[in-house]
């Protein structure tokens, strides 16, 4: 990964962290709230079983509501997290009960390479991560993360009706919701179209890309990481992925919002995972391009006030899904 990317996803658990700290003592005095629970974990060389000091580990939730509480700037690693003693023991405390998957990146990624946590091992695939059950007041113990050398993927980004290079395409093994202002976050492609991603395991991953005016897909073409045609990373060599982005399906429409927020977006989740499949900028109207056969849920973050699901549902799990087909597709929403 970019030194960027490591610095932002530092960043980002770190201050997760101290947010659920602040807020765990008001959680703990009201009734309706279970109490929290925690992640235990020891970090090791998956090859001399040595313990690896400082590794970070974001635990995502598998609920795709949760992964869906995603916004501006963020990536969807869920709000917990911690990361290894000099004993490579690994704690996250005040967590919510849940199910979650261990995303773990090392802090020498040119030694180690990230993982999702499986039970004998590390994958590149979120799906096939083990999933780790916290319960209320207790600590549970997450598998022993075996971390293994890393590799590289290179690869250029073109336009599918054209050929032609695309500049500034996102690449990204965990999606995010870019910043208009902030959009130095991870890996985008030069003028040539070219990309890079260090620091990866020795495994499997699909890989998201995203650019400006055109779809939003994984690897192989396809909308949803379930069936993206992930990539073969092995130890110290560079694997090479090229994608071609399609123009995608318009979906749009208007925005009626008293005062528009400074940055606000429309953001498309996929209906089944939760990932995200589309982030664009809104003011009186929006613009998106997904694929046919998608099926998604659309928030507006628009206004100085609390997120607006799609016919104005509650969150994620009551938002109505959007079926992309071969038409345009119009979904306005009105903030009044």
């Amino acid at each position: 990964m970019s030194r960027t990317l490591l610095r932002h996803l530092t960043a980002t658990i770190a201050v997760a962290l101290l947010v659920v700290e602040a807020a765990a003592p008001a959680a703990a005095r009201t009734p309706e709230s279970p109490a929290p629970g925690g992640v235990r974990t020891v970090v090791r060389d998956a090859a001399t079983g040595a313990p690896v000091p400082r590794a970070c580990a974001a635990l995502v939730p598998v609920d795709a509501a949760a992964l869906a509480a995603v916004t501006l700037g963020e990536d969807q690693l869920g709000r917990y997290g911690g990361c290894a003693d000099e004993l490579g023991v690994l704690v996250s405390t005040n967590v919510a009960p849940g199910r979650y998957r261990l995303l773990v990146r090392p802090y020498d990624t040119t030694t180690h390479g990230w993982q999702w946590v499986g039970r004998h091992g590390g994958t590149g695939d979120r799906e096939r991560a083990q999933v780790v059950q916290v319960r209320a007041g207790a600590v549970t113990d997450a598998p022993t993360v075996r971390l293994d050398p890393p590799g590289t993927i290179v690869g250029v980004v073109t336009d599918a009706a054209t050929g032609a290079p695309v500049n500034r395409a996102l690449v990204m093994v965990v999606p995010y919701v870019p910043h208009p202002k902030y959009d130095d976050h991870g890996p985008t492609t030069d003028e040539d179209g070219r990309y890079t991603i260090t620091g990866l395991g020795p495994y499997h991953w699909p890989v998201q890309f995203a650019a400006y005016g055109l779809a939003t897909v994984w690897s192989g073409g396809v909308g949803s990481r379930q069936q993206a045609r992930p990539v073969r990373v092995r130890a110290h060599q560079t694997a090479t992925l090229n994608q071609a982005l399609p123009a995608g399906i318009p979906l749009g429409g208007a925005v009626v919002v008293d005062e528009l927020a400074t940055y606000a977006q429309v953001i498309a989740f996929d209906a089944a995972t939760g990932d995200l499949a589309g982030v664009a900028d809104a003011g009186s109207a929006y613009a998106l391009r997904l694929l046919p056969g998608q099926r998604v849920k659309l928030r507006c973050d628009c206004a100085y006030a609390p997120p607006v699901w799609h016919r104005d549902a509650a969150g994620f799990d009551a938002a109505t899904p959007v079926r992309v087909r071969r038409a345009p597709v119009v979904v306005d929403f009105n903030l009044d």
